[in-house]
């Protein structure tokens, strides 16, 4: 009888062992994750992961550089040579420091131009007190699943699993036929020349590249169900206007018709009428018909019949305009469409007793990529149709092409992310914000945003309160990147 019940628990043990195998080798990493009980590569990654926290990069008191200096000291420990981990930093600005490290090809492939792995490493600024008890956005803190700290999401969840990637890779004496570069900067938040720019300018060697991954996509959940993973190929281009009335002013007790701030006033209310013209790209097709693959209902038939063309001739209609009324009722929906912009600051007068003598607002737009800074403000002077108005670009813009949907850079992108979440789409989008992956689109190196790291599409805490990324997305995303970087450096 002994040796029966040893032998239906050996039985028991075989088959136990192999349903483990079955299953996809980053799901039973993320069930010891779970757990609490780490394999090796996910225990470096969370010490890596928490220095970076734990180190306050913020504009302007932050140290960027100390954190660029720490993940260089991990590079050198694992054996890269110092040549080849080098930190940057602009003259002037001690704090500013970026990290380019390189993991050399023993035998680059002809015309194989590296990989370019981007995370910027600044974060905005957290308060104590307005983060929830016990949380201190500087501290790394482990709760109920989730990894909390300013910077969790945005970005030094990807500039971590990087470096430990790179490590991976050096212990595993991985030969890929392109270098791969990894460059972790400073000033995307502020928008400052530190970052991006700095080494595009001073030190383009350093990080020229024939494509990149950078942040800006992610997957998203609905119910804890993973939804989507998302590739960012474009971005809308930011661009602010002042508007302003100037005239002689006077007494408030002798007003007249001609007052500045109503000037403004009308002109800002023909303009909250308006509407930019919808103006589709590649990315942003493609996103509406992959949409209506995965949405249901109305919103579904909406998505479809708004990519859709027809009519001939004259008649020729690009759009569907009842669908594309209905999605433009969702500000998201609406801004993939089309041009935005709206007024977000508002001054005028110098005294309760005089008439005004200048009116001024800040108007915002956010570009569709095909269409230009020019464009737009020939468009406000005519919707806002009073010469007294003047249209003044706050600033150059900085318009970048969408980086092209090409089947080498999509195909291994969307053949993981079946092997890890089968039955997810992908899903090209376009970015309604900004990030440094215009500067190298600037210059023709097509970045795209994709991370493998999802999280609640209803509950994004990036630069807010309590930030934080659930452990399972952290390590899930960590072997996504891990596979696509090696299927992205072999590419012939």
């Amino acid at each position: 009888m002994h040796k029966f019940r040893q032998r239906i628990v050996v039985k028991l043990l075989i088959v136990a062992l192999l349903i483990a195998a079955s299953f996809p080798a980053q799901l039973s990493g993320v069930a010891r994750a779970q757990n609490g009980a780490l394999n090796s590569e996910q225990q470096q990654l969370r010490e890596i992961f928490q220095e970076l926290i734990e180190i306050n990069t913020v504009d302007p008191n932050g140290d960027v550089t100390r954190a660029a200096e720490a993940m260089r000291a991990r590079l050198l420990a694992a054996g890269f040579a110092a040549e080849d981990v080098r930190v940057v930093v602009p003259a002037g600005n001690a704090k500013k420091g970026n990290l380019v490290a390189r993991f050399r090809s023993p035998q680059p492939a002809a015309g194989q131009k590296p990989l370019l792995l981007l995370a910027h490493i600044d974060v905005v600024e957290a308060r104590k007190e307005d983060w929830s008890d016990n949380l201190d956005p500087f501290k790394f803190t482990e709760r109920d699943g989730y990894y909390y700290g300013r910077g969790t999401m945005d970005d030094k969840a990807m500039a971590a699993i990087f470096v430990a990637n790179l490590i991976r890779f050096k212990r595993e004496n991985f030969q890929p036929t392109r270098d791969i570069i990894v460059a972790l900067t400073t000033d995307e938040e502020t928008g400052d020349f530190n970052g991006v720019e700095f080494l595009l300018k001073e030190h383009r060697a350093l990080v020229d590249a024939g494509f990149g991954i950078n942040e800006g996509g992610r997957g998203y959940l609905k119910a804890g169900k993973p939804l989507l993973n998302a590739v960012q190929a474009s971005e809308k281009v930011y661009q602010s206007f002042r508007l302003e009335v100037r005239n002689k002013g006077g007494h408030s007790s002798l007003p007249t018709k001609d007052n500045a701030i109503f000037r403004l006033s009308a002109g800002l209310a023909r303009l909250s009428q308006f509407d930019f013209p919808v103006n589709f790209n590649e990315v942003t097709r493609s996103y509406f018909e992959r949409m209506s693959k995965i949405e249901s209902g109305q919103l579904a038939d909406d998505m479809k019949l708004v990519t859709k063309e027809s009519g001939t001739g004259s008649q020729r209609k690009r759009h569907d305009e009842a669908a594309a009324k209905r999605l433009s009722e969702s500000p998201y929906y609406n801004a993939l469409m089309r041009t935005t912009c709206v007024a977000t600051r508002l001054e005028g007068g110098h005294a309760d007793n005089a008439l005004p003598q200048m009116a001024r607002a800040t108007v915002n737009c956010r570009i569709i990529p095909q269409e230009t800074a020019a464009d737009v403000e020939r468009t406000l002077k005519r919707v806002l149709a009073d010469e007294q108005i003047s249209v003044t670009p706050v600033a150059v813009s900085k318009p970048s092409p969408p980086s092209p949907l090409r089947p080498e850079i999509m195909e291994p992108i969307e053949r993981l992310t079946r092997e890890m979440w089968p039955g997810v789409p992908v899903v090209p989008i376009m970015g309604t914000g900004a990030t440094d992956s215009l500067f190298f689109r600037q210059v023709g190196i097509p970045v795209y945003g994709v991370s493998g790291i999802f999280d609640d599409i209803n509950d994004n805490r990036t630069h807010g309160r309590d930030e934080r990324i659930a452990a399972r997305s952290l390590y899930d995303g960590q072997e996504f990147l891990y596979r696509l970087t090696k299927a992205f450096a072999t590419a012939k």
